[in-house]
């Protein structure tokens, strides 16, 4: 086990803090309870009425792609413009660009969420650049942290309340049979690092896993709070490691539906013993 609270720096604090997006020397992020993207060290918010937002992708043009209730929204932060990729969706989570520049995204029963009642089932799709929308996978507890590797020839993926996984991509980007990654049902978010691991937060877990592509355990990197949701790489040398603290019983508040009276949620960013992989861009083209 690595890593200590001193060695952590805080950026940003919440009630509940998800989406993590690091673009350069911007770090994006949301709170769920707060709602909008917010940047560290600015008082700029895009999407400010959009809340439950628990993913952010970056898109070629400089836009955010921005998961959350109905489908997937965008917006650019250097023109003003925004507008819906996807809709017809409960709710969309994680998302991850794929080979061609479309992305792969869970989805997630966010009206339940809302409710304070249990979701019903997720389910991963494709969106290509065109357009076309694919249903890979149906009948996921909950679709969270995903992430393809380098080859274009897995997806990993977080499945909540159940385990990570690692789905084989074909030729034709259709999913084959899963197989277990970790039996770890707090898997929340995800990230790969330069050698090929896969790094997993814990949403009741007070350190990260890295793994091999395998299974088989790397490391653990102890966190300054009980609970993590997502994590992602950055700087220079793609060695500073951002990861966004939670504390458990602000979760149950959120499944309960009840309010989240203090922020207790912290965004730090720490070194890593091992750099980061890029994140890829979609490749759309939103109108202005």
């Amino acid at each position: 086990m690595i890593g200590t609270k001193a060695g952590f720096e805080p950026l940003a604090r919440g009630f509940y803090l998800e989406g993590l997006l690091v673009d350069g020397d911007d770090i994006w992020y949301t709170d769920v309870v707060v709602g909008g993207v917010q940047r560290v060290g600015s008082d700029e918010v895009l999407l400010r009425d959009r809340t439950l937002i628990g993913g952010l992708l970056g898109n070629e043009d400089d836009s955010l792609l921005v998961a959350g209730a109905g489908g997937i929204a965008w917006a650019n932060p250097v023109t003003g413009a925004s507008g819906t990729l996807v809709d017809g969706f409960a709710g969309t989570n994680e998302m991850a660009a794929d080979r061609d520049g479309g992305i792969v995204f869970g989805t997630i029963d966010l009206p339940a969420i809302m409710r304070g009642e249990r979701p019903g089932p997720s389910s991963i799709y494709r969106l290509a650049r065109d357009g076309r929308r694919t249903e890979l996978h149906a009948g996921l507890a909950f679709a969270n942290g995903l992430a393809i590797d380098s080859a274009d020839t897995t997806l990993f993926f977080n499945e909540s309340f159940a385990a990570s996984r690692a789905f084989p991509i074909g030729e034709d980007g259709a999913l084959g049979e899963p197989r277990l990654l970790a039996d770890k049902p707090d898997c929340d978010g995800m990230a790969l690092d330069s050698e090929g691991h896969v790094w997993i937060t814990g949403f009741a877990s007070s350190a990260l896993l890295c793994l091999r592509p395998d299974g088989t355990e790397v490391r653990r990197v102890a966190l300054p709070g009980k609970a993590a949701t997502s994590l992602r790489f950055g700087g220079a040398d793609m060695r500073d490691l951002y990861v966004n603290v939670v504390d458990p019983a602000a979760a149950q508040a959120l499944a309960d539906g009840t309010p989240i009276a203090e922020q207790s949620s912290v965004l730090y960013r720490t070194r890593s013993p091992v750099a980061g992989a890029p994140v890829p861009r979609a490749r759309f083209r939103l109108d202005r």
